[in-house]
């Protein structure tokens, strides 16, 4: 791919000589005759035959040799018998046989003095603004097209927000109060643009001439091959079903920015269905271009990807004769997106490359760096930081396995100590040891060693970034792992490659826990036992194809921010990672105009926060649902502690009540009592949230027999949370919700009588005419009271949005009127839909209190419970004006909800029908 080359240092036949002989348990050497002898048998035993081959035929020689083989038996047995027979092998084989690594010599053909070109308008009319952070807009066949999904896996993965909508018959509301909504528009198939109705396409190049926007779309395959056909309406004509081969681009083309015109992709392109276009207009302008690759077509460049500079109907458009699966089609795809918007949807050139070099002193004998590999890795970190500014190597190191390698790789560790300058460094555990299988007093234990090992060896201890092995208890967070690493490492940066999980690793984010930042990391090919380049899984083009624009190239490009995990073994043996890393760098360079940097790790930290402030707060996921997490999570932990359904409220409705008549039945458990909300927990609303699942999880007994109990929580205030329904989606995808719904009016007037008999002072201050119609220049807390009385009964709102997360099936709705009025039938109701066995008679649990006016739980035959005396007060009845107030407030929301409810195929409640009459 493109002009490289690559030496060797020895010739195939030799390396492959040397592999064998490296391989083998025996591949070492020594100067003497009996180590040379003990370490490569073959030679023994030729040497042995010759004794009794040879022509002389004198008995002295024959008893010569049979003493030499006497002689090596014994002391091969002696060894073998020997308790300390690694040592004694290791004297003996005291030297490495080593290879020449590979090494990339890569030329960029393209021109030095490439030109960026940057994205803005000049525009002011403020007439013909769109919102702030606009969409793409990406129309597709269907939902699950293979084109499709990888647009938006691209705009995903540049964070580049979109809606995706399937062609049909009307276009989607393509402004809001006059702002346009979209930057600009994807046709993954660009000839259903070409078909819109006339009314469609005029409304929608109405909306692309008035807000500045661009069109982008992509020709399809077709099994008739066309030849000169011309597009409908444009001067524009094409040959469709090519194969084409050693693609290059037009540096003079202004929607180049993020791509660099680098030379020519040698070698066939993927696929035989391209487009390629003669344009008829010079309002057309080339950006890609390649040659046919069958020979009696004439050896012509061809138009690949057209801009259409828009000077015939004032449009711009971007036209692509391929798709996606040509990488450097995914660099101008986001030029495109770039360019169209006029610089609205652009992605920074600014990317920062730290790498990570795990299991510093940790590896198997005959894997670990030598001295001569610590030097090509200290000149290799020279060579790169010509290309990187800033470029170090960052080290992380487990202390107990210092010079336990071979006598060469002793040297290879003393000789990283000698240059501990050079270097970035950062603790791993002691024994790397996985993190979630200890106790906190363990974990300091094994740190300490490891910091007092960093101390002695003059290692710093100041770099505020730790990894786990195997990135255990990072995510699924183990708390004592947070404790341990801020009390003896001070700890203030990490990262995994865990979160939300490993794969797509498009979507590894970061997250804030315990005022510890995690980064995303991620993988760059090369593992622990990936150290030989012939022996790549896949061959070596695997590899090459991820460096010359495949995954590795991608990930640097698509994340402004990138750790990459690599291991000691990687520097070793084959030094994969220093050719990995070179020549990536040098890709990157060639065909991208992006500016490459390093920085230290707890910089890079606080830079990657403050690009994604919002990424800061974490979104726990179940760990059940990833098997990398269960192997990974604590062993004394379990799925079966989370609650199978939540009963969410909102407040005022009759949710204390359904919790006390669920308790009541054998199979149901509820959640232990909170000290401070009692028997709310509140952890998916609130700051209890950044506690994490341990501390959730210990509200919930572990079921002795969990196929039989049903844990359960009630938390009110869930409903109208912003971010409630995201939270639990993620952590209890499967769980059941129970809402409940009674007048919004008579809800609020609670909600103010309940602030009041708990002596809020804004609700003592104010009379409720007075809350329910302060405007938003009221005092702040007259305000916050106003919002808690009428917010939560926007029930259609809020009810949408958790329908947003999870399916109707795994929703009901209670009218709160029947459960005060006929808590039975809604209670074998409530059972049938949360399938709880054994089926629980509540005629004969519970009973109408007349004193109290609703149903109390029967505790004796003539003896009743009852909810506290809070419960169930009588308050002063609501004047007409406070209730016409309430009426009129809630019209909309209540004509929404009667929608919702018929389309859920609900009963309509009493009361709401009476209410929209």
């Amino acid at each position: 791919m493109g002009d490289q080359e690559y030496i060797l240092g020895r010739s195939e036949v030799d390396r492959d000589s040397w592999r064998e002989r490296n391989r083998s348990d025996h591949a070492v050497y020594s100067t003497s005759l009996g180590s040379s002898l003990l370490c490569r048998p073959r030679r023994m035993w030729q040497k042995i035959s010759l004794c009794f081959t040879s022509s002389r035929k004198a008995t002295n020689r024959k008893l010569i040799c049979a003493a030499l083989v006497l002689v090596i038996l014994l002391v091969i047995y002696s060894i073998a018998d020997s308790p300390h027979r690694s040592f004694m092998s290791s004297v003996l084989c005291s030297s490495l046989v080593r290879g020449q690594p590979p090494e990339s010599v890569f030329r960029c053909t393209g021109a030095d003095n490439s030109t960026i070109h940057h994205h803005t308008t000049n525009q002011k009319n403020s007439e013909n603004r769109l919102r702030d952070g606009p969409k793409v807009l990406v129309f597709t066949e269907t939902q699950h097209s293979r084109l499709g999904k990888s647009i938006t896996e691209i705009l995903v993965a540049n964070r580049i927000k979109y809606k995706m909508e399937v062609v049909g018959k009307s276009l989607p509301l393509l402004t809001n109060l006059s702002v346009g909504k979209y930057g600009t528009i994807v046709f993954e198939n660009f000839e259903r643009y070409l078909q819109l109705d006339d009314w469609n396409k005029d409304l929608l190049e109405k909306y692309m001439r008035h807000y500045s926007v661009g069109l982008l779309g992509f020709m399809p395959s077709h099994e008739e091959t066309q030849v000169g056909a011309k597009l409908r309406g444009f001067p524009l004509y094409v040959h469709t079903n090519m194969a084409l081969e050693n693609a290059s681009l037009n540096g003079e083309n202004p929607v180049l920015r993020l791509t660099r015109a680098g030379g020519t992709v040698t070698g066939s392109l993927p696929g035989t269905d391209w487009t390629v276009f003669t344009p008829d207009s010079n309002s057309y302008i080339p950006l890609e271009w390649a040659y046919p690759s069958i020979t009696h077509y004439a050896q012509e460049k061809l138009c690949t990807v057209i801009l259409d500079k828009g000077d015939i109907d004032g449009i711009q458009r971007l036209l692509f004769g391929g798709n996606l699966d040509f990488w450097l089609h995914r660099l101008l795809f986001l030029d495109g997106i770039s360019y169209l918007s006029v610089g609205r949807l652009s992605i920074s050139l600014e990317r920062h490359v730290l790498v990570d070099i795990d299991d510093i002193f940790v590896a198997p004998k005959g894997n670990r760096m030598t001295a001569d590999d610590v030097e090509a890795l200290l000149e290799s970190q020279e060579r790169l930081q010509e290309l990187v500014p800033g470029w170090k190597f960052n080290l992380g190191f487990s202390g107990k396995y210092y010079r336990k390698g071979y006598p060469e790789e002793a040297m290879g560790d003393e000789k990283l100590l000698e240059n501990v300058d050079k270097f970035w460094w950062f603790g791993h555990m002691w024994s790397h040891t996985q993190p979630h299988k200890l106790t906190q007093k363990e974990l300091e234990i094994q740190m300490q060693l490891n910091k007092q090992f960093a101390v002695s060896h003059g290692i710093p201890t100041d770099s505020g970034y730790s990894v786990a092995p195997h990135h255990s208890g990072v995510y699924p967070v183990h708390e004592p792992l947070y404790d341990a690493w801020k009390k003896v490492w001070n700890v203030r940066v990490t990262s995994s490659e865990e979160y939300p999980h490993l794969y797509p690793a498009r979507l590894r984010r970061g997250f804030i826990h315990r005022n510890i930042m995690v980064l995303p990391r991620q993988t760059c090919g090369l593992f622990t036992h990936t150290i030989f380049i012939d022996k790549y899984p896949g061959g070596r083009q695997v590899l090459d194809s991820s460096i010359h624009g495949g995954e590795l190239f991608q990930t640097i490009v698509f994340n402004p921010i990138s750790i990459f995990m690599t291991h000691l073994s990687n520097y070793g043996n084959d030094r994969l990672a220093l050719y990995t890393f070179e020549s990536v760098i040098k890709f990157v360079k060639c065909w991208t105009n992006l500016v490459l940097r390093t920085i230290p790790p707890l910089q890079l930290g606080e830079k990657y926060f403050h690009l994604y402030p919002e990424e800061a707060d974490p979104i726990w996921g179940n760990p059940c649902a990833d098997h990398r997490h269960i192997e990974i999570w604590a062993r004394n932990k379990s799925c079966e502690q989370l609650p199978k359904f939540l009963v969410i409220g909102p407040q005022k409705t009759g949710t204390t009540a359904l919790y006390t008549f669920l308790a009541m039945h054998p199979a149901i458990v509820a959640n232990y009592p909170s000290p401070e909300t009692f028997e709310e927990v509140q952890f998916f609303n609130g700051k209890n949230y950044f506690k994490g699942i341990d501390w959730y999880m210990k509200f919930f007994p572990v079921p002795k027999n969990s196929s039989s109990k049903f844990l359960f929580e009630k938390s009110a205030t869930y409903f109208e949370g912003e971010v409630v329904p995201k939270r639990v989606k993620a952590l209890l995808p499967t769980a059941k919700l129970v809402a409940i719904i009674i007048p919004p009016g008579r809800r609020a007037y609670s909600w103010y009588h309940h602030m009041r008999a708990h002596h809020d002072m804004t609700a003592l201050q104010y009379t409720f005419y007075e809350v329910i119609t302060a405007t938003d220049k009221a005092p702040r807390l007259l305000r916050d009271l106003r919002n808690k009385c009428l917010n939560p009964g926007m029930y259609a709102k809020h009810i949408e949005r958790w329908l947003d997360y999870f399916p109707a099936s795994q929703l009901t709705i209670i009218d709160g009127e029947e459960l005060r009025n006929d808590p039975v039938s809604i209670m074998n109701d409530l059972q049938r839909f949360l399938n709880i066995e054994p089926f629980y008679n509540y005629t004969e649990h519970l009973r109408y209190d007349k004193r109290k006016g609703f149903f109390c739980q029967v505790i004796e035959e003539d003896k009743t419970k009852c909810l506290g005396r809070g419960k169930g007060r009588i308050y002063p009845p609501m004047n007409e004006s406070e209730a016409k107030v309430l009426k009129d407030f809630y019209q909309s929301y209540n004509v929404a909800l009667e929608k919702l409810i018929t389309r859920l195929e609900y009963s309509v409640p009493t009361w709401l029908e009476d209410d929209l009459q």
